[in-house]
């Protein structure tokens, strides 16, 4: 495991110590549990994943559309 700095306020702090004793946990690894989620949530978010669905409220359809845009040049 690396270990890294990290500057954080004097109201995250003391929240972070709050919800330590609550949990019985450390303030590491509630700040490791964090970064893990918030990791997980934007693990599938690649530019496929965005695009995926993007027409799908759409009349019109892809092909037509395409045949258009290309008619224009």
């Amino acid at each position: 495991m690396k270990r890294t700095l990290v500057g954080l306020s004097d109201q995250d702090f003391q929240a972070l110590d709050t919800l330590s004793d609550a949990k019985h946990v450390s303030r590491a690894e509630l700040i490791r549990q964090a970064i893990s989620q918030y990791l997980e949530k934007f693990k599938s978010d690649s530019p496929s994943d965005l695009a995926f669905g993007l027409w799908s409220d759409k009349q019109t359809d892809g092909l037509v559309y395409q045949q258009k845009m290309r008619d224009e040049w």
